[in-house]
């Protein structure tokens, strides 16, 4: 975690222990719903090992918003930031390692350590970044283009997880998905 965090923004080593010590450990088997829609977020995690995904509920059908592996931040990012209720889900697709710090450890040290904000206040401006190409992604390209684009970034993930949730993610029908797998090599 630590070398992941210094290629956001490099803190001093012993500011960046102190804030490392508050992190501790956590493991969940599969299918766990981390949080549920209308809960607050009460933790970030950084995920050690396997995969989680975040989505909303539609009926009775799932819309995948992100997946999570290592290394990486995990959560409801605007509810944990907000602390106001999640609008959606996060649940481990496999079992489970984090780190993870709570609301109150992560405020306290970002109020008292300028670095560990500006570290914060980066990667949030890089989250931001990412889900606005995502956005963009969903809304001018073909189903086709958000095909080829997602799986030259993140071909791993059709190992890891299941084609309907890829599909999902993608904003395509299960059948249109298969295609597309079918016509283009992976």
């Amino acid at each position: 975690m630590k070398e992941y965090l210094s290629q956001i923004h490099p803190v001093a080593d012993d500011l960046l222990e102190a804030y490392l010590s508050h992190w501790k450990s956590y493991s969940v088997p599969k299918r766990t719903l981390l949080t549920r829609e209308g809960e607050t977020e009460r933790y970030m995690y950084f995920v050690k090992e396997r995969i989680q995904k975040s989505y909303y509920l539609q009926g009775a059908k799932q819309h995948v918003i992100a997946f999570t592996y290592p290394p990486s931040f995990s959560g409801i990012p605007e509810s944990f930031l907000m602390q106001t209720p999640a609008r959606y889900y996060l649940e481990t697709i496999t079992d489970s390692e984090f780190l993870r710090i709570s609301y109150e450890q992560h405020q306290a040290m970002i109020a008292k350590y300028r670095p560990i904000e500006t570290l914060f206040r980066k990667g949030t401006e890089q989250l931001l970044a990412d889900t606005l190409t995502r956005y963009h992604e969903l809304m001018a390209f073909d189903m086709e283009t958000r095909f080829i684009n997602f799986f030259r970034r993140s071909p791993h993930l059709l190992q890891m997880v299941s084609q309907r949730d890829l599909a999902s993610y993608l904003n395509m029908d299960s059948t249109n998905f298969s295609k597309l797998l079918g016509q283009h090599r992976i």
